[in-house]
């Protein structure tokens, strides 16, 4: 299903989830103006379509003793797809690696890395990034501060759009 597809409630309930995830269903029913049990419906479509994947905490890393984020830019000797596939599946074994994307261009994937200290994340570095099958060569970019980290899709672009085309 496209967003396209989605009507304004459907999109209403997504940039509600997507902005306070524990809001109970009256209160969502409540914002986006439809009664209790069709938004609890709707929320359940959202889910089975896969438009809603989860509900998460967002927990501070660094409140929880995890002060080194590193960026990793990794090059692979071989972009077969199976040796694209396989370095995937190791980094989702990864506990270090937060995510995993894979680009064009010169860098194959970039890796976003958290870490208590330095130290334990240069172990990893040479230890097992580096060391990877199929591991080319890795660049790496410490983070200094986050001035944004905004999860999801900005629905007022996306309501913006659809204006626009309809």
């Amino acid at each position: 299903m496209a967003a396209t597809r989605l009507d304004e409630i459907d999109r209403k309930i997504l940039a509600e989830l997507q902005a306070d995830g524990r809001m109970t269903n009256v209160e969502l029913a409540k914002r986006v103006g439809i009664s209790a049990p069709p938004c609890l419906r709707r929320v359940r479509t959202l889910e089975e379509a896969g438009y809603i994947r989860g509900y998460h905490a967002d927990v501070n890393p660094r409140e929880l003793g995890f002060e080194v984020a590193v960026f990793a830019m990794v090059r692979l000797h071989s972009q077969a797809e199976s040796d694209l596939s396989a370095f995937e599946a190791r980094c989702r074994a990864w506990p270090l690696v937060r995510e995993c994307h894979m680009l064009n261009g010169e860098i194959d994937f970039i890796l976003k890395c958290v870490s208590p200290d330095l130290s334990t994340f240069q172990s990893f570095l040479t230890g097992q990034l580096t060391a990877a099958d199929n591991v080319a060569s890795v660049k790496t970019s410490l983070v200094i501060r986050c001035a944004k980290d905004e999860p999801g899709v900005p629905f007022d672009v996306l309501e913006d759009r659809l204006k626009r085309l309809g």
